[in-house]
This record gives structure tokens, sequence and C-alpha cells, in this order.
């Protein structure tokens, strides 16, 4: 708040101040009072409004400083009431008052918009769950009859399971926390889930799986980490090339600090244009437009998981070479309490 700027606001009653001079001075001179008097009579009165004004602004000052100082330094700018003295000065109280009912009318609407986006969640969890019956009765009927049931139907119902889990895990990282243990996990005793998993289009598109000999263990919850590989390896094996050695690798280096897991694929691989954008929502890129079975959403999914998983997920590739994703698992202490 500037002296300046606060003088321009009292333009009017500064104003009034100077006429209210002119007309004492008048009415002292009709009763014909000493100049030198008069002088003085409006030296003490400008002085006095001059200390008016100034204790006025000082308040003002101090109250609207810290106002503003506190909403661009913190995060959640509603929260600016609660770091503020109540004011003194009758418009600063005004404001606080209005900040009040600010304040609680947002954060009676926050908590509709929560209680709706639970309620939401639950039911998308409890269809899923549903939904997930049907396709495991289906999923064993094909595995008992194998040879009268063509291929492509246990193939689409692979990928509807596949879509069933992606929409499951999404609904669950909007609200993480309660749904994750970080704790000592088998990271070989995950990747080889992965493959049992996905065995069969991984033979279907003639691919070889490359894993090497890992007795690692990483920080991590085993459940959100195999969907987040699954996830990896479903990319790579959609996006293969038409070659005869197609490959899928995983491998680990491991130092004092950090594991580090990478999987590599001889795939179609990714635009350099598109490295810096294949973990945001949706995005498809080159490779979307090549092959229409994209959404766009399981690196984003996966990128979101790792995030509060507190790992780290990066990507490199080269047009029709590789593309190779790593993942970093620190090591850390904090989280020995929970294994």
């Amino acid at each position: 708040m500037k002296f300046k700027e606060y003088l321009k606001d009292k333009f009017y009653a500064i104003i009034l101040t100077f006429l209210s001079v002119g007309i004492i001075y008048l009415i002292f001179k009709a009763f014909r009072i000493k100049t030198d008097i008069i002088f003085i009579g409006i030296i003490i009165f400008l002085i006095c409004n001059f200390f008016i004004l100034s204790i006025d602004y000082f308040r003002k000052k101090r109250f609207y400083s810290d106002f503003l100082s506190n909403i661009e330094e913190l995060d959640k700018s509603y929260l600016v009431l609660e770091t503020l003295d109540f004011p003194e000065f009758y418009e600063g109280k005004i404001l606080y008052q209005a900040l009040y009912e600010i304040n609680k009318s947002y954060l009676e609407n926050v908590n509709k918009i929560n209680n709706s986006r639970r309620s939401f969640k639950e039911y998308v969890e409890m269809w899923i769950h549903e939904v997930k019956i049907p396709l495991a009765s289906l999923v064993l009927t094909i595995n008992n009859h194998q040879t009268e049931i063509n291929p492509k139907i246990k193939s689409q119902i692979k990928r509807l399971e596949d879509y069933v889990d992606q929409v499951l895990y999404y609904v669950r990282s909007e609200n993480a926390e309660k749904d994750y243990l970080i704790k000592k996990v088998d990271l070989g005793s995950i990747i080889k889930n992965i493959g049992l998993k996905n065995m069969d289009d991984l033979l279907e598109n003639h691919i070889e799986f490359i894993v090497d000999k890992i007795n690692t263990f990483v920080l991590s919850d085993s459940k959100w980490l195999e969907f987040v590989l699954g996830q990896i390896i479903n990319n790579a094996i959609k996006y293969k090339r038409n070659i005869k050695n197609s490959y899928i690798k995983i491998s680990v280096n491991e130092d004092k600090t950090k594991v580090v897991l990478t999987i590599e694929d001889n795939g179609i691989g990714i635009k350099e244009s598109d490295i810096k954008q294949v973990f945001e929502k949706s995005f498809t890129g080159e490779n979307g437009r090549v092959r229409s079975k994209s959404t766009g959403m399981g690196l984003y999914i996966a990128k979101n998981m790792c995030n509060k998983l507190g790992h780290k997920i990066s990507l490199e590739s080269i047009v029709n070479k590789y593309t190779k994703v790593y993942i970093t698992f620190a090591k850390n202490d904090f989280y020995e309490i929970a294994k």
C-alpha cells in the first residue's frame, strides 16, 4: 500500500480540509483576530489532520500489506484469512467479514464436490468389481475350451480386462493414499507375474520376453507397481514392429542410493517431438494415429501412480529402433517401519 495512492484515495477529504482552512481564515478575519494567531491556528489544524491521515494510513498499510503478501506466499490463497489479525478499522472489518463468508461458502462447496466425487468413485469401483465377475467367468470358460473358441474372442476379452483395470486404478489414483502400503517388495516376483499375465499376448505377437536375473527388493506397493509395469508391457506389445526378433527386455541396475528398472523393447518407437508429452493425460501422439487402439491414458496413470509412490519414471526412444522406460526406486530407511 503506497502513501501516494492512499492520498489519491483521500483526494476529496484533502480538498475539503483546505476549503475548511479557507472558511476558518475568513471567519477569524471577520472577528478581527490577528493574522499571526490565525496562521498558528491553521498550522495546528493542518498538523492535526496530517497526523490523523498518517495514523489511518499506517494501520491500514499494515493490514493490507500482510493481506497481499500472504496471498502471494500461500500455495492455497483461500486460506489467507487464517493468517490475518482481526483489523481495528471499519473498512478492514467489512473486508474480513466478507472474506470469512466467502471462505465458508467455498469450503461448503468443496465438501459437496468431494462428497459427490467420493460417491461416484465408490459406485465406479463397485461397478468394476461386478463387471470383473462375468469377465473372469468368460476367461475360465475360454481356458477350458481353447480349441473350440476363436482366439480373437480371447484377445478381445483380455483387452476388456485391461481397460476395466485401467479405469479402476485411475479412479483409485485420485485418492491413492488410502489404497497403498509402502513396504519391501520382490521386484523379480512382480515381473514374473506380469510375464505370466501377458503370456498369451506375447506368444501371439511372437515377442520374446527377456528378463535378467533379478533378486532385488524395492520400496513400493506390489499391487500398484504391478499395474504400472503392466501398462508399460502392454504398450510395448501394442507398438511392436513387424519383425522376426521382437523382444521386451527387463533389467535392473542398483547402487547405494537407488534401484533403476529398465524396460526396453524394439518396437516402432516414439517421435522425439512426442516424448515430452507421452505422460500427459489422453495424449496419443503420432503412434495414436498409426495404432487406433491407443487411449493415451496408460502412461498418464503410470506417471501419476509413480509420483504418489515416490518413484521416478522417464522414457527415451528412437523411431523404429527402441523405447526404454526407466523407473527409479529410491532407497530410504524411512519406509523400513512398513516392512
